[in-house]
C-alpha cells in the first residue's frame, strides 16, 4: 500500500503491474508453496524474474539480467545462481565472474532425508564473458521466458519443504529441455545475515528480537499446531521429491499414504530429456548414495551434450 501510494508506484499500481497476495502467517505452507501461489499472478508478460525477498539490485538489473539471458547459447535458456551479499558493490561486481553453483551433496541432517543439497558455489573465472552453462537453478534468483510456467509449472503438493525445491526445479527444467547458465556477473545480492539490521535499528524490545530473529516458516507451523511438527511433515513430503529422483526408498511401493504422489503426472520430469541422464550430468547415484566431481562446470566448459557450443568459450 505504501508504494502504490507513493508518486513512483502509483501509475505502476492503476495499470496493474503489481499484483499481490495477501495471507495470513498461520496459513503459510512454506516456500515452495508461495511460489506455486506467485505464478498465478502471472498475466502475460513475456519474462518470469523469481528472487528471494531481502535483495538489493544493481542499476537496470532487470535489462542486465535479460541481456545475460538472450546471450546464452540455447533456445530454452535459464539464468541462475546464488546471489552474493547484500553489501556487494555492484559497479564493481561488473569486472568480477559470477558465482557458479556446481557440487551438488546429499544432506546428512537427519531431518532432510538424505534429499540432494546444492553446496558448491565458486568463482571459477577471472574475467566475466558469456553466460557459461551450470547444473542447478537457486531458488533465490533465476530468469526464463515466461512459457515455462506452461511446461512446467510449480507443484502445489510440495507444502512444508525448505530442502528439495532447487533440486527438483532443476531437473524438471533440465529434463524439459532447459539449459541452465550462471550469470556473467551479478546483478542482485541477498541480505543473508539479519543480525546486522538489528544493530543497525537499535533500541529494544520485540522489534529488536524480530530483527536479529526473523520468524522462519517452520515455527509458524509449531505456533498452528505444536512444537516439532515441521520435521516430520518436511520428511513425509519431501518423498514425493526422491520418488521423481529415483531414489529408492521412496518408490511407489513403499510409499504411505499413496496420496502423496496425488497430481504427479502433471507436475513431473520433462520428456525431452531423461532424469537419469541428468543424475549423470550433477554426478550423483541416489541408489548408493553417491557424488562425484561435475569438472565440467568448473572448468566452464559445456557438458558432453552441449560440446557443439564449446568454441564459443575458448
Amino acid at each position: 500500500e505504501l508504494f502504490c501510494n507513493s508518486p513512483e508506484g502509483q501509475d505502476h499500481c492503476d495499470a496493474g503491474r503489481i499484483r499481490v497476495l495477501h495471507m495470513d502467517e498461520s496459513d503459510s505452507l512454506g516456500p515452495y508453496t508461495a511460489r506455486y501461489f506467485a505464478s498465478k499472478l502471472w498475466n502475460g508478460e513475456q519474462w518470469y524474474i523469481q528472487m528471494d525477498s531481502h535483495m538489493t539490485f544493481a542499476l537496470h538489473w532487470d535489462t542486465l539480467s535479460l541481456s545475460m539471458l538472450q546471450d546464452a547459447p540455447s533456445n530454452k535458456p535459464i539464468l541462475s545462481h546464488y546471489p552474493p551479499s547484500d553489501e556487494t558493490d555492484f559497479r564493481r561486481a561488473r569486472t568480477t565472474p559470477a558465482p557458479r553453483i556446481c557440487g551438488p551433496n546429499f544432506a546428512s541432517s537427519p531431518n532432510e532425508a538424505q534429499i540432494i543439497r546444492l553446496e558448491g558455489v565458486g568463482q571459477y573465472e577471472r574475467v566475466p564473458g558469456r553466460p557459461r552453462f551450470a547444473p542447478f537453478v537457486a531458488a533465490g534468483y533465476f530468469v526464463v521466458q515466461s512459457d515455462f510456467l506452461s511446461q512446467v509449472p510449480f507443484d502445489p503438493f510440495l507444502p512444508w519443504i525448505f530442502m528439495g525445491e532447487e533440486i527438483i526445479m532443476s531437473a524438471r527444467l533440465w529434463t524439459a529441455g532447459y539449459d541452465i547458465f550462471s550469470p556473467s556477473y551479478c546483478v542482485v545480492g541477498h541480505m543473508y545475515d539479519h543480525s546486522r539490521t538489528s544493530s543497525r535499528r537499535g533500541g529494544g524490545g520485540a522489534e529488536q528480537r524480530m530483527a536479529a530473529h526473523p520468524p522462519k516458516f517452520w515455527e509458524s507451523l509449531s505456533r498452528r499446531f505444536w512444537r516439532g511438527i515441521h520435521n516430520p511433515l518436511q520428511m513425509l513430503v519431501l518423498h514425493r521429491i526422491k520418488n521423481q529422483l529415483k531414489y529408492p526408498e521412496s518408490s511407489r511401493d513403499f510409499l504411505k499414504p499413496a496420496s502423496l504422489l496425488t497430481g504427479l503426472s502433471h507436475y513431473t520430469m520433462g520428456t525431452f530429456r531423461t532424469v537419469e541422464d541428468y543424475l549423470d550430468l550433477i554426478g550423483i547415484d541416489p541408489i548408493r548414495k553417491l557424488q562425484w566431481s561435475t569438472e565440467w562446470c568448473e572448468a566452464g566448459q559445456p557438458p558432453e551434450y552441449a560440446q557443439d557450443k564449446a568454441y564459443l568459450y575458448q
